[in-house]
């Protein structure tokens, strides 16, 4: 499947990462609301990686907690702190594997990962959860390559100047995190919906907002 390249809006994140799902099922919601044909590339950025660590899933529970309750009540329906990943590379992996065969497919493995963490509370570096996540989009399983492809993307993101998970990049520039302005006070999460920075994103990632 061939698409331009004004129709590909890139991000790097990574599946784990709570702020990511919001951040792509917003953008997602607002192409879909605009009917917009914009595709989205989510290349990785392995946080365990870049952070020298897996993640925390006590950290992660307590920050979807706070993100829940301050700007995403639709969201992490039934997440499981206790079905938290060991590790995010394999998923990413298969991530790879879907975009090898087209952006529609890959598009649809990266967010349907994502749901089966945030939404379903799904253990996805579990291979059978993969297995079926994968069957169920006709993607083949993950090679030796799709596992090399994670760290060239981490290092392509790195000489690209990515600060964390999710970062965008549009023709008229890049934007980490455009759906919430985030702080951190006294170790509790403040956050709100940034929507005129988000509406500029929209603007310049798929020509209207």
């Amino acid at each position: 499947m061939n698409i331009a390249p004004r129709n590909v809006l890139e991000v790097y994140a990574d599946i784990w990462c709570p702020f990511a799902h919001v951040g792509l099922r917003r953008v997602a919601d607002r192409r879909n609301a605009l009917a917009v044909d914009t595709h989205l590339r989510v290349h990785p950025w392995p946080l365990e990686l870049v952070n020298g660590k897996p993640m925390d899933a006590a950290f992660i529970g307590e920050e979807v907690v706070e993100i829940r309750e301050q700007v995403a009540p639709d969201l992490f329906a039934h997440f499981d702190e206790s079905a938290f990943p060991a590790t995010t590379l394999p998923a990413l992996a298969l991530v790879e594997s879907a975009y090898a065969m087209d952006i529609d497919t890959g598009e649809r493995m990266s967010l349907a990962l994502r749901d089966a963490l945030f939404e379903q509370g799904r253990c996805i570096d579990d291979p059978a959860v993969l297995a079926e996540l994968a069957d169920a989009l006709g993607v083949p399983p993950a090679t030796d390559e799709h596992a090399a492809a994670v760290l060239t993307s981490w290092q392509h993101g790195r000489d690209r100047g990515v600060v964390g998970s999710p970062h965008f990049f549009t023709s008229d520039g890049n934007f980490f995190c455009p759906a919430l302005d985030i702080t951190r006070v006294d170790g509790h999460l403040q956050m709100a919906p940034k929507a005129d920075v988000f509406d500029a994103f929209v603007a310049a990632a798929i020509g209207t907002a």
